[in-house]
């Protein structure tokens, strides 16, 4: 185990904050890479995407990075197209409570 899992591994067994935000932020950047991967393998740029997308390159390029700072509605909103350009399925649900 390399020293850097070995400290994250001890912050998160004494500090339940730290697991905590660590947790969210991992989900955060899996959804920037699931929305990564198509483009990347469809050999597009994020300027491209935003184009077809009609949004600017600055939405994507914040999508994709910064997955914390996206609102769940500006992602159901271009879901339908984006799944159009790459081909896939995805799907963006509301869940109730």
């Amino acid at each position: 185990m390399s020293d850097v899992k070995r400290y994250i591994q001890k912050r998160v067994e004494n500090d339940s904050e730290f697991a905590e935000n660590l947790e969210e932020g991992y989900a955060d950047f899996k959804i920037g890479v699931i929305l990564r991967q198509p483009r990347e393998e469809a050999g597009l740029t994020q300027e491209e995407v935003a184009r077809r997308l009609k949004t600017k390159k600055s939405a994507i390029s914040r999508i994709e990075n910064h997955a914390d700072d996206v609102r769940l509605s500006t992602l159901r909103g271009m879901q339908m197209r984006w799944a159009r350009i790459f081909k896939y399925g995805c799907r963006i649900r509301r869940e109730y409570r």
